[in-house]
């Protein structure tokens, strides 16, 4: 194992579990309400069953993940769990720091999620892209853009069979397939939070952090 796969495998594991316990611990504190919490379990359900169990396993016309990383890797993350950990990934650092981002650009208050604004949608988009597009060009890119054929699963409605080239970033191709997810996650998440503050949320705004 090289040194590059064994920082990859560590931090696969210490952004998945460690942002699960951050999470865990948060809420059973009393720290994270419990619309947020909320907020994190329907982004996982989404990111398991809207692509990564697709594309680790995959189920669609795709190579699964062991066919598509150097043997070692696989060692180190097998593809029971790769979804796993992809998808913990996905809800603890992702979508998290997103929901943050908006409460703090709205001045640490919860108006952004009382109802729809272009604002919080924008920015959402802006982050939820960039990390995609850091994570298929430069972490993951021997595995999902090297030409490897991926799974259709159902965020990623054009599958294999129709995924262009969007652009290039340092010589690597970004594609449509891997990038679709997180387009179609950008509202889908937005309009969770806004449900999931008005169910659980007791209509309340401001304070320290989001309630």
């Amino acid at each position: 194992m090289t040194t590059q796969q064994l920082v990859t495998a560590v931090m696969i594991y210490v952004v998945a579990f460690g942002s699960l316990a951050v999470v865990a611990v948060s809420y059973a504190s009393g720290r994270l309400p419990r619309w947020v919490g909320m907020v994190y379990l329907l982004s996982l359900a989404v990111c398991v069953f809207g692509w990564e169990l697709w594309i680790s396993a995959g189920l669609v016309d795709g190579l699964p993940v062991d066919m598509r990383r150097p043997e070692v890797m696989s060692r180190a993350v097998p593809a029971w769990i790769n979804w796993l950990t992809n998808s913990l990934g996905d809800a603890g650092v992702v979508c998290m720091p997103g929901l943050a981002m908006v409460w703090l650009a709205y001045g640490r208050s919860n108006k952004a999620f009382e109802r729809w604004h272009w604002g919080a949608f924008a920015l959402l988009f802006t982050w939820f892209m960039a990390q995609n597009v850091f994570i298929e060009t430069v972490v993951y890119h021997e595995q999902v853009s090297a030409g490897f054929k991926l799974s259709w699963g159902p965020m990623m409605p054009g599958g294999p069979w129709f995924n262009p080239t969007l652009f290039e970033l340092g010589g690597r191709p970004v594609q449509l397939q891997t990038q679709s997810p997180w387009l179609l996650m950008t509202p889908l998440f937005y309009w969770i939070t806004i449900a999931c503050y008005r169910r659980w949320g007791g209509g309340n705004s401001g304070g320290a952090q989001p309630s």
